[in-house]
């Protein structure tokens, strides 16, 4: 029996040696239940969670930074919150540096129906001369990719403070095309194409 009992507790130290201690894991917030672009964020809407510091995504964000802010992505049960899928500067992560969030009226806004965050445009200007003769559309800038549109909502959380974004949508683009783009509204009306993926 000794001999036994002997044996048992060598194989449990055996077993207690081999088994890897777990990992320390830090808090996060996840979706406690599939959100839909343009919601905004309630306690409801999300559950504390426990991760290894490995899995945690960059732009992590508190309650505190969490609560009120409006998602610019449908979010699955369980997916990981982070700056990137709110409406706010957070979209512009991954951007080459530089960028800048422009956002646009459209000339029909009805057209935002047609467009999503992720899709890419082309923006083109229309405009006329001063004897009221159109001119040939100008293209302002090819394949930037939407961020917001005003069917997310109808906010624009940190961008505009007006309620007033019928047909309004945000785009990423680099310095020279946001400088073309900038006040372009003003100068005629703004209309957007769909185009393709560039490739990778």
């Amino acid at each position: 029996m000794a001999v036994a009992l002997l044996l048992c507790l060598a194989a449990g130290l055996a077993v207690q040696q081999l088994t890897p201690v777990p990992d320390a894991t830090v808090a996060a917030w996840a979706a406690a239940k599939d959100l839909p672009a343009g919601r905004v964020l309630a306690p409801a809407d999300l559950a504390a969670v426990h991760v290894p510091p490995g899995m945690l995504p960059g732009g992590s964000l508190d309650w505190a930074a969490l609560e009120g802010k409006q998602l610019a992505v449908a979010l699955r049960k369980g997916q990981l919150l982070t700056d990137a899928q709110l409406v706010g500067p957070g979209l512009l992560a991954g951007s080459p540096p530089g960028a800048a969030a422009v956002p646009l009226r459209m000339a029909d806004p009805a057209s935002i129906q047609l467009v999503s965050p992720g899709q890419l445009v082309n923006v083109v200007l229309t405009s006329a001369d001063g004897s009221g003769q159109a001119q040939a559309s100008r293209l302002l800038a090819a394949a930037v990719p939407v961020l917001w549109t005003s069917l997310q909502g109808g906010k624009a959380g940190q961008w505009l403070d007006s309620g007033d974004t019928d047909g309004l949508m945000v785009v990423a683009a680099d310095p020279d095309q946001a400088r073309r783009l900038a006040g372009a509204s003003t100068q005629g009306k703004l209309f957007f194409v769909l185009v393709g993926a560039r490739p990778g």
